[in-house]
């Protein structure tokens, strides 16, 4: 039944529809998808240099695998924690301004960490390097996705997201090569300087859209209504399809992230390979990575345009092929040629949620609000998924031993599969307004 809130809702969505109404020129918008793409490439970067650095900390400080692995997984807790207030207000204040404040505030945390003296000072630094970093995604997703139609939704999130690839295969391989030459801290200071030059080059190319108001609850009402913390959390939670979906990134994204945070001590302890020779090895599968994450959302796309389920359908087969192929890999395989070929097919498809994952959740919120849903999609990602998964695998190495994690945690992508396939019963709805 087609009702008049759901006219209501559509009417507004085609009005600020950017397949109707482009903003900016289609060179402006490719201009702007260029210096967001970099922006996350360094976000990635800063994220992720710690990795390698892993066996010169332990070796430095005597740490054990979970707290290394709490390194990795208080960015991402600080990310979650700060999202979703810190989108809100780029929803109000304006995206590009608030995303120029947290890149210098990343990117000066990332310098600081070089004069770390003790862990606890490092982890400090860490924890302000994803507080810098919390809605940058989201509002980069928000504004990309106001430059682009809809019908490219999926493809340019994915390729904007899969510059996190990009980020961590150079995180990985800079820290490891930097640290072995000149010491862990100058990896920390090199990684720290390209986000402040990018930071004004963003004011300088990227140009903010206009805020648009949330729908009137009452249809005879000539004002928007107030953007209190109430409406904000129907609107949020009115799409099923949205929750589902969120839980089901975040589950996938605990696998993603074990694999690129210990992949390279994995390397290092079971081939017998130097931490650079081990962050070069592990670069190659994150890379497989982003080429999945591209792959699986141009077909999403493709297959979108024939049933809109598709974007969640093929996440869903992503997800399971992971486990089939990383279970596999570490349970039934030694150390070798084998298993590593096992490891990078997994590789290629175990981000196949990033980009068709957050068209979902842009579909079928409202204007208004698509950084802060996009935020709820950080929030799940980063607490449940990146700051879960390396130090749950860290928690079971101290315990079992790094290859028992490394063949228990891709499980959870078969909880990731069912939360997509449940959230595609309700897609097509929730679009509508329904």
């Amino acid at each position: 039944m087609f009702h008049a809130d759901d006219a209501r809702m559509s009417i507004n969505a085609a009005a600020f529809s950017s397949a109707v109404h482009r903003p900016v020129s289609r060179f402006a918008a490719w201009g702007a998808f260029a210096v967001l793409f970099a922006l996350m490439v360094v976000d990635y970067v800063d994220r992720q240099v710690v990795v390698s650095m892993f066996p010169h900390l332990k070796e430095q400080w005597a740490l054990s695998d979970s707290a290394l692995g709490a390194l990795v997984s208080v960015v991402s807790v600080a990310v979650a924690l700060g999202a979703v207030p810190l989108s809100l207000l780029a929803d109000r204040w304006g995206r590009v301004k608030s995303i120029f404040l947290m890149v210098l505030v990343w990117s000066a945390a990332t310098i600081a960490c070089a004069f770390a003296r003790h862990y606890g000072d490092l982890f400090a630094a860490r924890a302000v390097v994803g507080l810098g970093e919390a809605a940058y995604g989201t509002a980069g997703v928000a504004l990309l996705a106001t430059l682009f139609p809809p019908r490219m939704r999926s493809t340019v999130l994915g390729a904007f997201l899969a510059a996190s690839v990009l980020g961590s295969v150079g995180g990985v391989m800079l820290g490891g090569f930097i640290a072995d030459r000149w010491g862990w801290q100058m990896g920390f200071g090199v990684a720290g300087v390209p986000g402040i030059v990018l930071a004004f080059a963003l004011l300088l190319v990227v140009r903010d859209y206009r805020t648009v108001a949330l729908p009137a609850t009452d249809p005879a009402a000539k004002t928007a209504p107030r953007m209190s913390a109430r409406l904000v959390a129907t609107e949020l939670l009115r799409p099923k399809s949205a929750l589902h979906t969120c839980l089901g990134a975040g589950l996938n994204l605990l696998v993603v992230s074990t694999m690129w945070a210990w992949l390279p001590s994995y390397f290092h302890r079971f081939y017998d390979l130097t931490p650079t020779q081990s962050g070069a090895k592990t670069a190659l599968v994150v890379l497989l990575g982003g080429l999945g994450a591209l792959a699986c959302s141009f077909v999403s796309d493709r297959l979108a345009a024939r049933d809109p389920r598709a974007r969640l359908y093929v996440p869903a087969a992503a997800a399971l092929l992971t486990t089939l192929l990383m279970c596999l890999a570490f349970a039934a395989f030694t150390p070798g040629p084998a298993q590593f070929a096992l490891i990078a097919a997994g590789g290629f498809v175990m981000a196949g949620s990033v980009g068709p994952a957050d068209a979902v959740v842009i579909d079928v919120v409202h204007p208004s609000l698509r950084a802060t849903a996009a935020s709820v999609l950080s929030l799940t990602r980063n607490l449940f998924g990146l700051a879960g998964g390396p130090l749950l695998a860290g928690l079971l190495s101290d315990r079992y031993g790094l290859g028992v994690a490394m063949a228990v945690v891709p499980v959870f992508c078969v909880a990731a599969a069912f939360f997509f396939v449940r959230a595609a019963r309700t897609y097509a709805r929730d679009m509508q307004g329904s």
